[in-house]
């Protein structure tokens, strides 16, 4: 049977005598491990969220309104969106800062995650963020109605001011995006 893939070469040896400060610089990275550890316990806390979500979801579908129902899984998406932005910082975070993964054929391995540098993460969670408040602003809004009545989670100025910021966190990812294609031409080409 005939292959044509390449045998991977091994890869190259690192001198690894460096002089202690420099070891110690390049050592320190390993300090982030803990906060990425940390992320992927949030991780966990948003699953049991989105389960107690879920659950709520399945036992009140019989007697909420259109409107509840839209307002349970826009919550859901919610909390998928920002489990994405959680995965986004800890793969790409982590490669791009402390280690590699060394994912490169692994079957699962995520599309992004080949490309990825800082300033690729920097796009990537701006749109993920803009994402997120689009979910809170549409709730907002689906809210909107009962504004001024008592009990309203929300009044006017705060409606407002969701709307401002939402259109601040996309000028500032347009911003950014600009900023990277400026700064990068060849890339942007590709």
């Amino acid at each position: 049977m005939y292959t044509s893939a390449k045998p991977i070469p091994p890869p190259p040896q690192w001198k690894t005598n460096l002089r202690p400060l420099p070891q110690l610089i390049f050592s320190s990275r390993w300090l982030q491990l803990p906060l990425y550890l940390g992320l992927i316990v949030a991780q966990g806390v948003y699953v049991v969220l989105f389960l107690k979500e879920l659950w709520h979801l399945v036992h009140g579908a019989m007697r909420f309104t259109e409107q509840e129902i839209m307002l349970v899984v826009l919550g859901l998406i919610d909390v998928v969106m920002i489990s994405n932005l959680l995965i986004m910082v800890i793969v790409g975070g982590y490669e791009t800062f402390v280690s590699r993964l060394e994912l490169e054929r692994h079957p699962d391995q995520p599309e992004w995650l080949s490309h990825v540098n800082a300033s690729v993460l920097k796009i990537k969670l701006a749109m993920a963020i803009i994402g997120i408040s689009s979910i809170h602003l549409l709730r907002t809004f689906i809210y909107a109605g009962s504004l001024g009545k008592e009990g309203s989670p929300f009044t006017e100025t705060g409606v407002m001011w969701q709307a401002i910021i939402h259109g601040l966190f996309v000028v500032s990812a347009i911003g950014i995006a600009l900023v990277e294609r400026l700064s990068n031409p060849v890339a942007a080409k590709h």
